[in-house]
Order: structure tokens, then C-alpha cells, then sequence
């Protein structure tokens, strides 16, 4: 069961990946659409103005159609087969779902608690999904559906029909299926769905009412579960859902920027939820201290190899807020170090939050610069120079309690462990196999590497990944070699538990992997 909420909760990083990209298309065309800032060539009436307009309608779209990504993004990731034909069911599915409930609540418009007649306003209950004036469900309800469907695919895909039903089978099966699931899911969905936001909108004042404590409280678990993949569920509705804010802190965020472009409030004043959105100051100012202090606690003879291989590492979690590979690299070698920094996670957050920092902080440096630092500056920059205070001085903490840990226990971070790197002839046979390989893609020549290291395809059961870690589980985890055979074919390390559920860190390049695996599994 852990394993398949595992990867549900990967599966969701799927839509999340893109919010990275399309923000900071937001936070350029506010900025360099703003007269105060850019001057008169920005003036409403110009060209300047209007093309960044445009640039800025299409940076929209993730924001404003959250509920499809994820309807299209959960098969990507959970079909064990033909996930395109998956996703293009659930679209479908998610579609008819919609003009259900559309359907049920115009023609028994008193029965339930929401009004269609107001359309698609705010704290009305509803919105447009495809044109559709339907319940507002939200990231819950296109994940629900997105997922019963994956579940009809992978149970009914390949079901065989008689001749003369064969028109029917497949996608069209699946599709007949859930569609008929769908009535009595809209029927539910339409008398319990108005309580739920009810309950939403009571959830939202006793977050924002909690203060600094509900903000360490709330950085704490997302932090701490990460290893086990459950903090997706702690984050993603107060990020994506109605747990702090009506479609979720990302979107309003987003969608406020302009309104907070004033000196006349405080950050804190405009964005009062916006504790719940600092984790990136751990990825960031955290990530700095921690892997100086590895690097400073290694071993003489092999400080350059550790300085090659958590550098890179660290500099993609300071820009990109991808922090699972350096994470990792000490998570399972030093556990005591994981609680730690889940603690000072969670106090840099708090802290910050108290001293009046908040944003969209949940990322790294290059989301701090599109979405906070450029278009906010000139009016918030007191707040951004508290924000960089508060982290060296937490980066400097995080130095100095990870450099006494790590000496302290003699924690075998890397460059502190045995020798016991396998040593072995090489015959002119492998060194030409060696020179064919290399002529594959880089992504092909890993996945062909990982492959031999867990035992081959006949030790795997299935497959996933998560925004870094190509996600396994094998019949038997003894056959799987050891850490640094896999650091040795590119991965920056593993995590073999021994219960058949294993994890190799790959870094960004990990969905072109995990496809290439897929392949060869299949031959």
C-alpha cells in the first residue's frame, strides 16, 4: 500500500514540473510590463506594453487550467501501459464528468447548495473547466477522476471482447466504463462537494490564524516525510488546493502580483498566508551550508571526488529548488542528519515568516528572481534584504551543525566511507562494447546500466519516478548492486531499503530514463 501512495504522490509532480518555467513567464511580463518600473515605453497605449500582455495571457495557462494538467498528467505516470491512450480516457472521462454535474444542477437547480447562476465567480462554489460552469473541485476532484480511470485502464485495456464487439475494446472500453461511473460520481459529487468547500473555507482561517506555529508545524512534516514520499500530500493542497486559499497559494500568487506591486502594505499585510510558501529557503541558504559542511568533513585524498560530486547537486537545488539528489547523498547514510535538517527547515521558515518574509518562495533562486525578487524589488526590497540576512545566517547554522554532527558520530557522509569500490580486468571485448555504448545517448546507455546493476528485467515488477529518482520495486533487492556501482554508471546514489522497493537518484534527466528503461523492459 505505502508503495502505491508512493507513487501516486510522485505521479503528481507530473503538472507541478511546469509551474517552474511558466512563472517566471509571469513575473517578466509584469515586470517589463509595469510603467513604474520600466518607464513610459510600458504606458498601456504602447506596443512594448501589449506584447508583453500577450506573452503574459499564454504564461496563464498552467495557473488558470490546473485541474486538466493533473487529469492528464496522473495516467503519464500510473499507466502500466499505453499511458497516452490513458491520458486521452481521462481527459475525455474528466470532460463528461463536468457536463454531468453542469446538467444535474440546472435542472434541479434547489436541491443543492451551490447556485449556478452566478457562474463561475469567486466563493461561488463553481468555475469553467472547457467552457463548462461546474463544481470547483479543484486538484481533489481531477486527481479522483484521473485516477479511477488509470484504474479501469490498467484493469480493462486489455480486455479481449467477442468479434463482434472488437470495435469496443481498448480506449473505447475503458471509456464506456468510466463514463457510466461518472453519473452516480457527479451525483455524489454535487450534494457533498458544497460541504467540503464549506469545510475548506473554515480550514483557510484556522491556517492563516495559526501564525508561526502552524508555519513550523506545516514545514516540519513536508520536510520530514519527504523519504517517504508522503509530503506531496502535505504540500499540494495548500499549494494547489483550497486548504489556504481559494485555488490554491500558487495561482493567487500568480494572479496577485500586480496588486502586491505597492509600498502602501507589507508583504506580510498583502499575502498574510504566505508562511505556507518559504521551503525554498531551506533549498536554497540550506543546501549552501550543508554541503560545505560535507565537503569540508571528507576525507583529504578523496575532497576533490566529493567536491565533484555534490557541487553540481547543490548548485541545481540552489537554482532550481531540486534538492532530492543532495538530500539523498546523506539522507540514508546519516539518518540522525535528516531530522536535523528537517528541524532547521522548519526554523528558517518560521523565523522568516515572523519577520515578515513571504512569497512564493518554494522553489529556487530562479523562481525567487521571476516571481518575488524582479517585479517586487522596488517595493518590497526591505522584506527581500531581511529574507537574505536571516539565510546566511542560516546557512552559517547549518554549516557548523552538520560539520560538528557529521565528526562528532563519524557519520560516513561521502568521503568518509570504506574503500570498497569493486576493482576488476577489463578484456579487449568490454573495452569495444564500451566504445559502442558510448555511441547512444546518454540517457540510453544509463538505463541500459541500471538495468544489468538491479538484475535485469526479470527482477522488475514496475517502474515510476518522481522529479529526480527512478523509482523500482524488484522481486529480490539482494541482486541489486551496491551504491557505488551506480554512482559509477552515472546516478548520484541509491536507496536499497531491502524490502523490494528501490530508488536510484538520477537527477533532472530522470523521465527520458525512466522511457528508456521501459523500452528495454519491453523486449
Amino acid at each position: 500500500m505505502m508503495k502505491k501512495i508512493q507513487r501516486f504522490g510522485g505521479a503528481m509532480l507530473a503538472p507541478v514540473m511546469l509551474f517552474s518555467f511558466f512563472g517566471i513567464v509571469i513575473g517578466f511580463s509584469l515586470l517589463f510590463s509595469n510603467q513604474t518600473i520600466i518607464g513610459d515605453i510600458a504606458a498601456p497605449d504602447t506596443l512594448w506594453f501589449k506584447f508583453w500582455n500577450v506573452i503574459a495571457a499564454g504564461g496563464w495557462t498552467p495557473f488558470f487550467q490546473l485541474p486538466l494538467l493533473f487529469v492528464v498528467g496522473l495516467p503519464i505516470s500510473l499507466a502500466k501501459k499505453y499511458a497516452a491512450r490513458a491520458t486521452m480516457e481521462a481527459l475525455v472521462t474528466y470532460i463528461a464528468f463536468n457536463y454531468f454535474v453542469n446538467a444535474i444542477l440546472t435542472l434541479w437547480p434547489e436541491s443543492f447548495a451551490v447556485d449556478l447562476a452566478q457562474g463561475a465567480t469567486a466563493g461561488s462554489g463553481l468555475t469553467s473547466i472547457a467552457g463548462i460552469i461546474t463544481l470547483d473541485t479543484g486538484m481533489m476532484g481531477g486527481l479522483l477522476i484521473s485516477g479511477i480511470v488509470v484504474y479501469l485502464h490498467n484493469r480493462f485495456y486489455e480486455k479481449e471482447l467477442p468479434e463482434m464487439l472488437s470495435n469496443f475494446s481498448g480506449s473505447v472500453f475503458v471509456t464506456m466504463i468510466s463514463f457510466f461511473a461518472m453519473v452516480p460520481l457527479a451525483v455524489l459529487m454535487c450534494f457533498v462537494w458544497p460541504v467540503i468547500q464549506e469545510g475548506m473555507r473554515s480550514m483557510q482561517g484556522f491556517f492563516i490564524e495559526s501564525g508561526n506555529f502552524g508555519v513550523f508545524i506545516y514545514q516540519f512534516l513536508q520536510k520530514i516525510l519527504i523519504p517517504t514520499g508522503l509530503h506531496h500530500f502535505v504540500y499540494a493542497p495548500f499549494a494547489y488546493d483550497s486548504a489556504v486559499v481559494e485555488g490554491g497559494m500558487a495561482v493567487y500568487w500568480a494572479s496577485h502580483i500586480g496588486e502586491f506591486q505597492t509600498t502602501a502594505f507589507s508583504l506580510k499585510e498583502l499575502y498574510p498566508f504566505g508562511g505556507f510558501s518559504l521551503s525554498g529557503m531551506s533549498k536554497v541558504f540550506g543546501t549552501a551550508g550543508l554541503s560545505l559542511a560535507m565537503i569540508q568533513a571528507a576525507r583529504p585524498d578523496k575532497k576533490k571526488k566529493v567536491i565533484a560530486l555534490i557541487a553540481p547537486a547543490a548548485l541545481t537545488a540552489i537554482l532550481t529548488g531540486i534538492t532530492e539528489p543532495i538530500e539523498f547523498t546523506f539522507l540514508f547514510v546519516a539518518p540522525a542528519l535528516w531530522f536535523v535538517h528537517a528541524l532547521l527547515d522548519a526554523s528558517i521558515a518560521t523565523i522568516s515568516y515572523a519577520f515578515g518574509v513571504v512569497g512564493d518562495f518554494g522553489g529556487g533562486l530562479i523562481n525567487w528572481l521571476g516571481l518575488n525578487w524582479l517585479p517586487l524589488w522596488k517595493f518590497h526590497s526591505s522584506t527581500y534584504i531581511t529574507q537574505i540576512i536571516i539565510g546566511l545566517i542560516f546557512t552559517a547554522i547549518w554549516y557548523f551543525v552538520f560539520s560538528f554532527m557529521i565528526k562528532k558520530f563519524n557519520l560516513k557522509t561521502p568521503g568518509r566511507e570504506d574503500d570498497t569500490a569493486a576493482m576488476q580486468l577489463y578484456t579487449k571485448a568490454d573495452y569495444d562494447n564500451k566504445k559502442q555504448d558510448e555511441k547512444l545517448p546518454k540517457h540510453v546507455r544509463q538505463a541500459q546500466a541500471y538495468m544489468h546493476l538491479v538484475g535485469g528485467k526479470d527482477n522488475v515488477i514496475d517502474v515510476t519516478n518522481c522529479a529526480t529518482r527512478l523509482r523500482l520495486t524488484v522481486k529480490d533487492a539482494a541482486k541489486v548492486a551496491d551504491s557505488t556501482q551506480f554512482q559509477e554508471a552515472g546516478a548520484s546514489g541509491l536507496v536499497n531499503p531491502g524490502n523490494g522497493g528501490i530508488q536510484i537518484i538520477v537527477g533532472l534527466t530522470v523521465p527520458t530514463v525512466r522511457e528508456s528503461f521501459e523500452e528495454l523492459m519491453a523486449e
